[in-house]
């Protein structure tokens, strides 16, 4: 909450109408601003969205304000899980991202993007963690926060670039003083997923009260939850045809394969219908031969035709990683005199995350294999070269290399090599993981003041610097492997030197024996740097020569100057480099070094004019506006402004416009991304043997796109929901800055009534269209948009090898580059009340909720329009169209009793994937979650603190593996918005000297 030394009954007006859209405030909270003394001097102060400070101090832009106690309320060391329960916010990068995590606690508002709202920590600039600008989160220390401010609705002309969504402002404390040790730990019903927390915070006074300073070091300790760990997460559940849903329903285990000689004895190994088809035994297939593809068996043997098992690798992911962090800040100030300000702060945060996803594999990476090779049964040689010459007219096709015919003789036998697909599962080589070790810092000093009674400065230098590395471990060597299945003995490698050791891939679990896995593996190392520089200086105050003729405050003023500089070097090892997957099987592609910077200069003004005050129906009129000029070293010259009109009839009722352009410059990784393979998420190839229905018009289509005739409809369909994208900065279109026209408009009505108190009720309409969207098409976009909508545009983005997009160096180009359009409109409306008690304390409602009316996306004009308003699925994360929030609670003497209800909306699947999707996972009906949350002042010096989350123990909805995106879908649901630890205890205490 707002607290100052000197506040008077019109900053506590200020205070209600400025927090346009309160998320949840504690009666205790609103208490304290309850009686200052009229006659005491009115301080100026200023709010987030604006560096002007005033008396009136209103928000012209709708505000968000989460207070200590609130904080303190949810027990929550992860201040990313408090910001995720706004109704406004869905979740970011976070602990329930396993799959296509970055290791890191990010925020998206609206839903616009981790990247499209702005991070600060009292009003500066918290240095980011990776080349696409992202903010950690987690480096923000929360035994400091004072507060939270977020204002929504673009921010730029006050902030500069980023600024699309709005700010998140962290508002640290900096006049502590004492010692307090917070400790907090956390475990499920299941007595899982701990959580351990500690913090020490000391500060103090000097030189006789004219500075403070204050130190805070805490550590936090997240223990990991597998999917295995809960009944949902063992089952791979098919989302189009809902295989394995029964099975999960009724309690059945998995079921194993129920050929023999398929796998039973291979860990995780199941029956087709649910699970990855990169599996063991090894699966098969001549590239581009069609009829050649088949799964060899436990001892050996070949059988061509469909497979007979499948590989379940939900138990081995996370629904909660792990992750240890320790941190230190420093935070003083010093006043040198009455005038002059001296402040600075340093923040150091070391992290570690592990993400960990199934065994690796050779996901269909294709090889050249003597037929000699010495690991090929009789039986399976023979079969193998019985289909290859069923089918040699299709052998060698246009531009590739299907066949070596090692003598000649126009038949394919013995001594010729074959190009082969293959799918194997390396269970052998154990779990691939992915660590995140991370150590950030943020140096900030400044010196502020008075330059005379009316006129403030604030200048100010900071410097931060992130430096992580990554390490993949558990991965299998694509190299090395095409050098160990190159080989026409057990001992010797054809190529690959004295060091290879030739690879069986050829039959059942632990046909790779140590030696072999030992060469076949593979760990991979890649290291990022960020760096930030911000100089900054501002001065504000009134002008008393401009004074409207119905008003008595004159305009008040800011201007400032910002230069930043920002850069940012990602460099891989030579395993991720190499092309086209790099040397790690299943990591998706390989990676390539990033580095690049960029400079900007800006200058801006912004200003408050009272244009009517104290008239009957018009207590205030006020004007708001703001210009920021900005030139960047990379796109030139852009401008961002509002313009807005605050009226207050009564000092009970606020009703404020504003309108607003904000903008966003493309950061490093937009600009200096090499090209590179990747995976992205698709759910159907439609040339493919899963879709019978192939019309002599979609027959064409897939032709064109690299097929033959004989190969539609017969080659297999993606695998696990995943593509090969080629993705980076395409260098002949450079991507722009995108851009966002805002508006809010809204109205803040703080009532005095006898019996109710604390009362305020808020509703905001806004609007956020951003025009030129940095961004890629997704995989699905691209290949509806040649094969529905038979664009021949996205048609030349498809590239098959034999006729699959499976084979690496097939896939879909999907650049970075400036799309056309994201817009987003809906309401958002939020109220506290309360009532005294007398004896009995008091009882205090607070509730936020927010509903979309249109969310929206259009890559180019000759593609669809993305809808995702209520849906999830490839194209959309879940976007609920209600969602909300309502705290109760009790206070009374020392004790203190509070119910969060949290409730999602019903949501359903994207309307052009609802065909393709099991029934009973076409919709999610909506959820309600309860938390409680209890606090007891044991004295003076010790506060106990005892809640649960999800109190009824709600289970998540189920709608299987290839709903949506991996970063989101995982487990059969979706974790990062639907609980899935289940009843969850937290324990704390506060010791305070």
């Amino acid at each position: 909450m707002f607290t100052t030394n000197k506040i008077s009954g019109s900053v506590r007006l200020a205070l209600f109408l400025s927090a346009s859209s309160v998320a949840m405030y504690s009666g205790a909270a609103f208490a304290q601003q309850e009686t200052p003394a009229a006659e005491e001097k009115v301080e100026r102060i200023s709010v987030t969205g604006s560096r002007i400070r005033s008396a009136n101090a209103m928000s012209t832009s709708p505000i968000n304000t989460i207070d200590a106690v609130e904080i303190e309320k949810q027990q929550q060391p992860e201040i990313e899980r408090v910001l995720r329960v706004l109704p406004g916010a869905v979740p970011g990068d976070n602990s329930n991202v396993n799959n296509g995590t970055g290791g890191a606690a990010t925020i998206s508002l609206r839903g616009l993007g981790s990247n499209r709202n702005l991070i600060l920590v009292d009003g500066k600039r918290v240095v980011p963690f990776n080349t696409a600008g992202s903010v950690d989160t987690s480096t923000i220390p929360t035994a400091l926060i004072d507060r939270v401010e977020v204002v929504t609705g673009g921010a730029s002309a006050v902030y500069g670039s980023d600024a699309i969504s709005g700010a998140i402002n962290f508002i640290m404390k900096k006049n502590f003083e004492g010692v307090q040790l917070d400790a907090g730990h956390s475990r499920t019903a299941e007595a899982d997923a701990f959580t351990d927390n500690i913090a020490l915070t000391i500060g103090g006074n000097f030189d006789d009260d004219k500075g403070n300073a204050v130190v805070s070091f805490s550590y936090y300790d997240r223990d990991p939850l597998l999917l295995g760990q809960r009944t949902l997460g063992n089952y791979g559940i098919s989302t189009a045809s809902g295989g394995n849903l029964s099975n999960f329903q009724q309690g059945i285990a998995p079921i194993p394969p129920t050929q023999p000689l398929c796998g039973q004895n291979a860990p995780n190994v199941v029956a087709p219908g649910g699970g990855s088809g990169t599996t063991i035994p090894t699966r098969v297939g001549i590239v581009g031969a069609t009829g050649t593809s088949g799964q060899f068996r436990d001892d050996g043997s070949l059988v061509i035709g469909p497979t007979c098992s499948a590989f379940n690798f939900n138990p081995y992911n996370y629904y909660q990683t792990p992750s240890k962090r320790f941190s230190g800040t420093a935070i003083a100030h010093w006043d040198i005199n009455d005038d002059t300000t001296v402040y600075g702060s340093f923040n150091f945060t070391n992290t570690n995350v592990l993400q960990q996803v199934a065994p690796s594999g050779i996901f269909g990476n294709t090889f050249m294999v003597p037929v000699a090779n010495p690991f090929f049964s009789d039986q399976a040689r023979s079969a193998l070269v019985t289909a290859a010459n069923n089918s040699i007219s299709q052998l060698n096709g246009p531009g590739l290399t299907t066949w070596i015919d090692g003598n000649n003789n126009g038949v394919v036998d013995t001594p010729d090599s074959l190009l082969l697909s293959i799918f194997r599962r390396t269970v052998e080589l154990g779990p691939r993981s992915t660590e995140f070790n991370t150590d950030q810092f943020q140096l900030i000093g400044g010196v502020k003041g008075f330059i005379n009674d009316s006129w403030a400065y604030d200048v100010s230098l900071q410097h931060g610097e992130t430096n992580r590395v990554n390490t993949n471990a558990g991965y299998t060597n694509v190299a090395n492997i095409a050098n160990a299945l190159n080989a026409s003995s057990t001992t010797t490698c054809n190529t690959g030197g004295a060091g290879c050791v030739p690879i069986n891939l050829f039959g059942g679990f632990g046909t790779i024996t140590p030696e072999m896995a030992a060469y076949a593996s593979a760990t991979a190392f890649s290291t990022t740097a960020y760096q930030q520089r911000v100089v900054s200086a501002v001065i504000d105050g009134p002008i008393d020569a401009v004074v409207s003729p119905f008003a008595d405050t004159p305009l008040a003023m800011s201007f400032g100057y910002e230069y930043r500089e920002e850069s940012a070097f990602f460099n891989p090892d030579e395993c991720l480099k190499l092309a086209p997957t790099s040397c790690l099987g299943g990591a998706g592609g390989n990676s390539l070094p990033v580095g690049g910077s960029f400079k900007v200069n800006e200058l801006y003004g912004e200003g408050k004019l009272a244009l009517v005050e104290g008239k009957e129906l018009v207590d205030l009129l006020e004007l708001e506006f703001g210009y920021r000029h900005s030139h960047f070293d990379t796109v030139g010259a852009t401008g961002s402004w509002k313009l807005g009109l605050a009226y207050r009839p009564t000092d009970e009722l606020l009703v404020r416009v504003m309108k607003q352009k904000a903008t966003r410059a493309p950061n490093v990784g937009e600009l200096y991304a090499p090209l590179t393979t990747n995976l992205d998420n698709a759910d159907l190839d439609p040339c493919s043997v899963s879709n019978p229905n192939i019309s002599a018009t979609l027959r064409a289509l897939c032709i064109s796109t690299g097929q033959t005739a004989a190969q539609v409809g017969q080659v297999n369909d993606i695998v696990s929901g995943q593509i090969n994208i080629l993705s980076g900065s395409n260098p002949d279109s450079l991507p722009n800055e995108e851009t966002a026209n805002t508006t809010t408009v809204g109205f803040v009505w703080s009532p005095e009534f006898d019996s109710i108190k604390r009362a305020m009720f808020s509703v905001d309409y806004y609007d956020i269209n951003i025009d030129g969207y940095i961004g890629e098409n997704t995989a699905q976009e691209i290949l509806d948009g040649c094969y529905e909508l038979g664009n021949a545009a996205q048609c030349a983005q498809i590239t098959r090898i034999g006729g699959s997009l499976n084979i690496p160096g097939a896939g879909v180009e999907a650049y970075t580059t400036n799309l056309s359009y994201i817009k987003t409109r809906g309401v958002e409306a939020a109220f506290n009340f309360g009532f005294d008690l007398g004896d009995m304390g008091m009882l205090d409602f607070a509730g936020n909720i927010n509903k979309y009316l249109e969310v929206k996306s259009l890559s180019s004009p000759v593609s669809s329009v993305i809808d995702c308003n209520g849906f999830y699925g490839t194209n959309c994360n879940p976007q609920h169209e209600i969602k909300a929030t309502q705290r109760t609670t009790w206070n009374m003497n020392d004790l203190s009793v509070s119910l969060l209800w949290r409730y999602l909306g019903s949501i359903e699947r994207e309307t052009a994937q609802q065909a393709a999707t099991f029934e009973a996972f076409r919709q999610i009906g909506s959820f309600s979650y309860f938390d409680l949350a209890t606090s007891y002042v044991a004295s003076e010096n010790l506060t106990i603190r005892f809640g649960v989350d999800n109190l009824f123990d709600r289970d998540a909805p189920v709608v299987g593996g290839e709903a949506g995106s991996t970063s989101v879908n995982n487990g059969n649901t979706f974790p990062g918005y639907y609980d899935m630890l289940g009843r969850t205890y937290r324990f704390g205490i506060s010791l305070k000297y």
